[in-house]
């Protein structure tokens, strides 16, 4: 079986080689579509020898996407942005996947690099070239909708998926998103598209959580709730529905509210992985009521599921230490260090509990890599006020 890539792109320069690059020799050709490029966009692309063509951008991913597809000759499909890689450790996997006669489609899982919140997210981004199989809505653009009705018709096709991430994001950097204006082109572009269809379930829960994040509460929890009220069955749906609603009523103060859709996102049939997230805030939630023992036990299911990721040692160090256990909250915080070694909170707070314990040595010591590691994070204002902070309390004014 042949393997295409398949993207559109504009103004990528600074991540495209880092994408192809993790393709190469995986696909069996890349086709790039550029929706009107200024940079060095087009001659990276060329230097893969991807396929390139035109588009004149129309605020529709979708339709862009679907301009890309038909320029694909393989028997399969795999969609990447430019900001995102594949990883080598699922290749092999990939590969004997799409030998399956029957699989239409396969879903793969995707970690998001730098994510505040939900770091986790399952996307169906390799799939057969099939001519029915299309991308839809202008933004957070799926082909889900179109797989469902073709199963639908030819009852032997199946859904498949790859055990493992399959593709790591980095499109979190908070100066990417401001550089490029995301959450406002994505808040014109959903909501044209919802005035088209009010009762699209999956528009809701995409454009109330964006109110929410762009702190429109009102917009935001009037359209979560009419998402729940439209009572979409499929299971990610509602988990971004009630997910976003404990975010929403987090931010509003209203932690009981919050702690109800956190439980009701966590009942949802899914892996345990993609709901990492509402796991993680619904012990922020117990946290900040002072239910402190719940909400250990909560960041260590956090740990459970997902050991290799530090901010659940982190939070449990911190909620440790607010209950007075100073030898568990070290042992937290150092265990998301060795996770994470340039986790600046992490050794900020290390040499707290350190100082309250009478460890000065070692207190020192990590408030000397937090300052180091706030530098380097360009956090040069949390950097100064710890430097000045530690000489406060009596170290004498060093050379970090």
């Amino acid at each position: 079986m042949t393997l295409s890539l398949c993207m559109i792109v504009k103004d990528e320069a600074a991540n495209l080689s880092r994408c192809l690059q993790s393709v190469v020799g995986v696909v069996d050709d890349m086709i790039i579509v550029d929706t009107g490029s200024t940079d060095n966009t087009v001659a990276i692309a060329q230097s893969f020898q991807a396929q390139v063509h035109t588009y004149d951008w129309g605020n529709d991913f979708a339709a862009a996407r679907n301009y890309a597809l038909q320029y694909v000759q393989s028997d399969w499909v795999l969609v990447l942005d430019a900001d995102e890689v594949l990883l080598g450790t699922i290749i092999p996997q990939l590969h004997a996947v799409i030998q399956q006669p029957d699989l239409l489609a396969v879903t793969l899982l995707r970690q998001e690099i730098g994510a505040k919140q939900s770091p986790y997210s399952l996307l169906s981004r390799l799939f057969r070239n099939h001519p029915q199989i299309r991308f839809a809505r202008p933004y957070h653009e799926l082909i889900d909708d179109s797989v469902v009705a073709l199963q639908a018709l030819e009852t032997h096709w199946q859904i498949g998926s790859i055990a493992g991430v399959a593709i790591e994001h980095f499109g979190y950097n908070g100066d990417a998103i401001a550089s490029q204006n995301k959450p406002q082109r994505a808040c014109t572009i959903m909501a044209a598209a919802l005035a088209q269809d009010p009762d699209d379930a999956y528009l809701c829960s995409k454009l109330g959580a964006l109110y929410v994040e762009m702190d429109q509460m009102q917009k935001g929890l009037g359209l979560l709730q009419h998402g729940l009220q439209l009572q979409p069955i499929e299971a990610s749906i509602l988990y971004e529905l009630h997910y976003h609603l404990g975010l929403a009523y987090t931010r509003c103060g209203q932690g009981q509210l919050a702690l109800q859709h956190y439980q009701q996102a966590v009942q949802q049939e899914l892996p345990d992985l993609l709901k990492l997230g509402a796991y993680n805030n619904w012990a922020n939630v117990l946290k900040q009521s002072g239910q402190l023992e719940e909400a250990c036990l909560k960041y260590r299911q956090v740990i459970a599921i997902q050991p290799k990721m530090a901010i659940g040692d982190y939070n449990l160090g911190l909620t440790l230490r607010a209950v007075g256990d100073l030898p568990g909250a070290i042992a937290a915080y150092q265990q998301a260090i060795q996770k994470q070694p340039d986790y600046a909170d992490a050794y900020q707070n290390l040499g707290v509990a350190f100082l309250k314990q009478g460890n000065l040595p070692a207190s020192r010591q990590a408030f000397e890599t937090a300052i180091m590691l706030h530098r380097q994070q360009h956090n040069l204002a949390e950097a100064e006020r710890l430097q000045q902070g530690i000489v406060d309390i009596g170290f004498p004014a060093g050379s970090s």
